[in-house]
């Protein structure tokens, strides 16, 4: 019996030990097959807003990746696959009270009407409203005064506009360019001399107030809202254009320009004078427009025109000041023919992905900061007018200066003109 028990007791002795060895065992597991709680629910403590460093690496564990899988990050999208913003530039841009324009020739409204429609409510004819659109030779050789006759391409444009609801600014009357060199001759013919001074401000007269009749008279003066009277008068060292107008008239030809204008335009058809470069001639620009008033101090020009073809490696800062000097005037301002080209223009840069993205984040920066001026009170922007609807239909195609390519898909710029930081190639 005594054998019996001590042999149980040696059991339950052995029986012990082996109990504690296995909890030793399970407590030594290897660390790495631990899960840690925290680190499969780590979550982004920053601002929610903020954007993330460029190439910065994905440190979600396979869990996360796991949950988010449909989710792309932000920097991987193609900014032509992307939708438009709903209401178009024109529904972006009156939240913040400024128009919406593009210009327009024949071409485009045949072809791109809904697009134009969709996301612009102003226009400007491109070429066929300048001086050679619309002085006709012949008839003004039979009547011995210059005669104004819009030719069907220009009524045709005309008649898109107003039928589907479109403002047009008008552009453009006295120019350098673009105009012939026959009605600053005797009987309209090249080879003979140019007119005196008071035939020339006869014409002139005659050729604004044939202008604004004709509008009235086809029934299209309702639609226009602004009109560039003079445009580019100035050169960049601040000195006025040496031109035919200059020539004969003397350097007042702008002020009496305007004056005919005055005289002539309906009320609510405001009158600018338009230049480009316009960042190199503030200081010019400015004393023009204070010079343009008559007699009794009122001033003859409603607004200043900035054609803003601006590049890539522009300072917008400098930009800005020129807009605020403009507005400092009280005179209204705005953007007349905004393209910005890759680079600058002695070396323009290649459409490349890098050069694109820096595009649509010069137009965000220009277009907020132009809004947040407004804003503030010290610039007075009422309009941006993009000059094409797309890099193909741009004058300036070979440097892909617009907000659509070719095909007419968006670009960075076109969501960094609508204010879409997150797609605008940040």
């Amino acid at each position: 019996m005594r054998q019996m028990v001590k042999k149980l007791r040696v059991f339950l002795l052995l029986l012990s030990i082996l109990i504690v060895i296995g909890g030793c065992k399970k407590k030594d597991k290897n660390p790495d097959e631990v899960i840690n709680p925290v680190e499969d629910n780590k979550q982004d403590t920053g601002n929610e807003d903020s954007e993330p460093t460029p190439g910065e690496d994905d440190t979600n564990n396979n869990d996360q990746e796991d949950n988010t899988e449909d989710e792309k990050p932000k920097d991987d999208y193609n900014p032509s696959e992307l939708p438009l913003v709903e209401g178009g530039i024109k529904g972006v841009y009156a939240k913040h009270n400024l128009q919406a324009g593009t210009c327009i020739n024949g071409f485009v409204i045949n072809n791109y009407s809904d697009h134009i429609i969709e996301n612009y409510n102003s226009v400007t004819l491109e070429n066929d409203m300048k001086p050679e659109a619309i002085l006709n030779h012949d008839k003004s050789i039979k009547s011995g005064d210059i005669v104004v006759e819009y030719p069907e391409r220009t009524i045709e444009q005309l008649e898109w506009a107003k039928k589907n609801n479109m403002k047009v600014r008008g552009h453009v009357l006295v120019w350098y360019s673009q105009t012939p060199q026959w009605i600053f001759h005797e009987k309209f013919d090249t080879s003979k001399k140019m007119v005196d001074k008071d035939t020339m401000l006869s014409r002139m007269e005659s050729y604004l107030k044939q202008n604004f009749k004709i509008l009235d008279e086809l029934g299209y003066s309702d639609i226009f809202y602004a009109y560039d009277i003079v445009n580019e008068a100035i050169m960049d060292d601040g000195s006025l254009r040496d031109c035919p107008w200059k020539q004969i008239i003397g350097d007042d030809y702008i002020w009496h320009a305007f004056n005919y204008a005055k005289k002539y335009a309906p009320k609510h058809i405001k009158l600018y004078y338009n230049d480009y470069n316009e960042q190199f001639k503030t200081d010019a620009v400015v004393k023009l427009a204070k010079s343009l008033v008559d007699d009794k101090g009122n001033s003859l020009i409603d607004g200043i025109g900035c054609q803003a073809h601006l590049y890539t490696e522009d300072s917008i800062d400098k930009y800005m000041k020129t807009l605020e000097a403009f507005s400092a005037t009280g005179l209204d301002v705005q953007i007349t023919e905004i393209d910005v080209s890759l680079g600058t223009w002695q070396n323009i840069l290649q459409p490349t992905e890098e050069n694109l993205k820096k595009q649509g984040q010069y137009y965000y920066k220009l277009v907020s900061s132009i809004i947040e001026a407004n804003k503030a009170g010290t610039t007075n922007v009422s309009g941006i007018t993009f000059w094409g609807i797309s890099d193909g239909a741009s004058w300036r195609r070979d440097r892909s200066p617009l907000l659509f390519d070719e095909d007419l898909k968006p670009k960075y710029a076109y969501f960094g003109a609508v204010l879409d930081y997150d797609h605008s190639g940040h």
